[in-house]
């Protein structure tokens, strides 16, 4: 997930400041607010295109795979099996499309805001995270093995859906500046 992360940061970093679109120069002409942004004149000049796509692939591999292992586990191992993968996919799906949300909802501000809240985000998450898994440690409500085997599998298929989505989507990168 950190790669991931970091790749999709990365690339709407550097998408932000490198472009040279005219829509790119009238936002930094102008004094932006959030109220006043200009949309982008095509599809392909929004930078956040990449990850509204691995937001939108991580969270159908996120529905999937949750729906699949609640067959398999639910099936083998009855209501514990149930409970750990709601828990497992819960835990594992939320961290990881948190992460694509915070970046995609920054993505028109400053790479330092992106970056405080991508850290803030990742803080609070693990903290969030080391918390749930102290208060469930001696349940037995759930399977422990359901609970691994779906918070590995979970992260894995989000993880490579955002890459893949992040990886079909088109972007312009340079348009030549008209003559004026």
């Amino acid at each position: 997930e950190i790669a991931s992360c970091l790749v999709g940061s990365e690339m709407c970093i550097r998408d932000r400041g490198n472009r040279t679109s005219t829509w790119t120069q009238k936002v930094q002409s102008s004094t932006v607010t959030e109220k006043t942004t200009p949309e982008p004149e095509s599809k392909y000049d929004d930078s956040r295109r990449p990850l509204l796509a691995a937001a939108r692939s991580g969270a159908i591999a996120l529905a999937v795979i949750t729906v699949l292992s609640l067959l398999v586990w639910g099936g083998k191992n009855g209501m514990p099996g149930v409970w750990g993968v709601l828990l497992g996919a819960g835990i594992s799906g939320t961290f990881v499309l948190l992460t694509v949300l915070g970046i995609l909802f920054t993505a028109r501000t400053s790479p330092s805001v992106t970056l405080a809240v991508v850290l803030g985000g990742w803080l609070l998450k693990i903290v969030v995270l080391i918390g749930v898994l102290v208060a469930i440690r001696n349940l037995e409500f759930y399977d422990n093995m359901t609970f691994f085997v779906t918070v590995v599998l979970t992260l894995m298929v989000t993880l490579g859906a955002e890459v893949w989505g992040m990886s079909q989507s088109n972007l312009t990168y340079v348009q030549p500046m008209k003559d004026e």
